[in-house]
């Protein structure tokens, strides 16, 4: 009985096909989970889309920044130009001075200014600045910080353009801000304390008169102390027109600095761009999807049109 039980069993498995294959429809395999290239393949464009975009801001930014650079830089060349010429200004005015006390010293004997003489009594401070040509007295100005004098020495000195910009590198804007209002502050200081020793002498002109020689010794110390104050206004403003220049220089270089950064991000952002090109192509050729082959197509017509603009535009 057993034998012909297994026997009958054998004979039912040799009926049976033996290489059996299970095929799975389309359908259930969209849900199969994916493999781990799949997943990078899949989420590819979508980080380098946000890589891009972030990119493509931050070079933005920084041509933004360089664009603001360039702005203040002009207006401050415009405010170095205005002190440049208060600068020629009076020193113009100082060698018109210098010129008439030289003929006046050449065509006449001049004598020293008697304060007795004068028709009004003047105080020792209007004395003092006609008859020893003596400016009033402001503080002295603050040390300036190393880097900021060496940088105002190398300009005087018309040192090459690219040593100056190693120079500036070391000056910080704060420092040069301070440099800038200590010395306008200092202009403004010593506007306020000749202002009136300056209104006192003009009265004095319009009173002076009769005795030529007390006319011509009074016009001789006027001529005198106009030459000092507007000597030392001169340099004043000498010191406000060269700290401008540093700063135009300094901004022109952060300027320089944000355009090449702009510059390099624009060129991470073109090869962000690029990597989704490549990844959606591929996933294009994994599921011959004909939507991601035209968006592929779409981003590889713009980055070549971005390459031919940069290249020929």
């Amino acid at each position: 009985m057993k034998c012909a039980a297994l026997t009958g069993i054998v004979r039912a498995d040799s009926g049976r096909p033996k290489n059996l294959k299970t095929k799975i429809p389309d359908e259930l395999k969209t849900d199969l989970p994916q493999t781990k290239w799949g997943k990078v393949l899949s989420a590819t464009p979508v980080i380098m889309t946000v890589i891009a975009t972030m990119l493509a801001g931050l070079s933005s930014s920084e041509m933004t920044r360089a664009q603001y650079d360039r702005s203040l830089a002009a207006q401050q060349q415009s405010k170095a130009g205005d002190q440049w010429s208060y600068f020629q200004a009076k020193k113009m005015r100082s060698a018109l001075q210098h010129n008439t006390l030289d003929l006046l010293s050449a065509t006449t004997r001049i004598q020293p200014l008697d304060s007795a003489k004068l028709p009004v009594p003047i105080d020792a401070t209007v004395l003092a600045a006609l008859q020893k040509s003596s400016l009033p007295s402001i503080p002295a100005p603050a040390p300036l910080d190393a880097p900021v004098q060496t940088a105002l020495d190398a300009i005087e000195k018309q040192i090459p353009e690219q040593d100056i910009s190693q120079l500036l590198a070391s000056v910080t804007p704060v420092s040069l801000e301070t440099a800038l209002n200590e010395a306008k502050d200092r202009t403004v200081a010593f506007d306020a304390a000749t202002r009136p020793v300056n209104l006192r002498i003009d009265e004095l002109e319009k009173s002076v008169g009769g005795d030529p020689s007390v006319s011509d010794s009074f016009i001789v110390a006027r001529l005198r102390y106009n030459s000092a104050r507007y000597d030392a206004e001169a340099r004043m403003n000498q010191t406000i027109a060269n700290l401008l220049e540093l700063q135009v220089r300094k901004n022109n270089l952060s300027a320089e600095r944000h355009h090449r950064r702009s510059s390099k991000f624009f060129y991470g952002m073109l090869a962000a761009q690029m990597a989704v090109i490549i990844a959606t192509f591929a996933i294009a050729a994994q599921k011959r999807n004909v939507l991601w082959s035209i968006a592929a197509s779409a981003g590889l017509a713009a980055v070549l049109f971005a390459v031919y603009v940069f290249l020929k535009g």
